[in-house]
């Protein structure tokens, strides 16, 4: 018998996505993190997932952290909910992805 408490068993991929930005270079991290804000975390029950080159993997880490910060400052600047949670993961052959979610929104998918 299978108890009450058994997780789906997750994947950020999982995770129903409202936009997807592929991201080239920092200033493309920092306008995507500005837009997913503009968007909303809460306006859909859906996140945003965010492209990395693989080809250069020094690039793909400032794109990553500029988004990650960008994203937390951006929403205490407009004074939302900062409890977002981000995985990062090999996307493909060419990228790595990393899936930005509010936690209501994980826990309303059943993720949590």
């Amino acid at each position: 018998m299978l108890g009450k408490n058994l997780c789906m068993e997750f994947h950020p991929s999982k995770i129903p996505i409202a936009k997807t930005f592929d991201l080239k270079d920092e200033k493309d991290a920092s306008d995507a993190a500005y837009e997913m804000v503009k968007i909303g975390f809460t306006t859909e029950d859906k996140g945003f997932k965010v492209l990395m080159p693989k080809n250069d993997e020094k690039r793909a880490k400032r794109i990553g952290y500029t988004v990650t910060t960008t994203v937390t400052f951006a929403l205490r600047q407009t004074e939302q909910d900062r409890n977002v949670k981000y995985w990062t993961y090999h996307e493909d052959k060419e990228h790595y992805a990393t899936v930005f979610v509010n936690q209501q929104i994980l826990e309303k998918l059943g993720f949590s």
